[in-house]
């Protein structure tokens, strides 16, 4: 799951906002492993419950549940639990694309992007690597700069296609 399934306006919360909204607890079930659905559908439960003593209660009872929803969320992650953040963080540019992607059905434009990001550093990384080749042999400052820009070329390559070809992208 995208890094922001922690926030306020993570999917997390957003889909255990429909459950509630829609008193179906099968729109959050999904977001959470199959051993955690009792204790999820209990938290459901109680925070229905909760919610008709008054609006304070109801509120509080809604972000308990959100919290039990992404706790559950991240344990079926294997990732810790470290608390709600806020609505609105930064997590850069392709998490927007590419929730746009999956609404319009479309991944274009974040193929697009990412093959653009991926090109530009891999030019990077080869250019720096090209621009000490050519050291002198006696120079081993530079000799050193050259191995470290080398391997950063080769290990980033490797490591990137490795990451594509793993399944498990947790």
């Amino acid at each position: 799951m995208a890094p922001h399934c922690d926030t306020m306006d993570g999917p997390v919360v957003d889909a255990a906002e429909m459950a509630l909204e829609m008193e179906d607890v099968n729109y959050i079930l999904p977001f959470a492993p199959q051993t955690a659905e009792d204790e999820l559908k209990g938290a459901f439960r109680k925070t229905l419950s909760v919610r008709e003593l008054s609006e304070e209660a109801g509120e509080l009872a809604d972000y308990w549940f959100f919290e039990t929803a992404v706790r559950l969320h991240r344990k079926g992650e294997e990732k810790p639990y470290e608390g709600l953040k806020p609505a609105g963080l930064d997590w850069g540019p392709v998490i927007p694309k590419a929730e746009k992607a999956i609404e319009d059905e479309d991944p274009e434009n974040v193929i697009d992007f990412l093959a653009s990001v991926l090109e530009d550093e891999i030019q990077k990384k080869f250019q720096m690597a090209i621009s000490l080749k050519d050291h002198n042999l006696n120079d081993i400052s530079t000799a050193r700069e050259y191995v470290n820009a080398m391997l950063d070329f080769v290990l980033y390559s490797h490591h990137l296609y490795k990451f594509m070809i793993n399944n498990d992208h947790k």
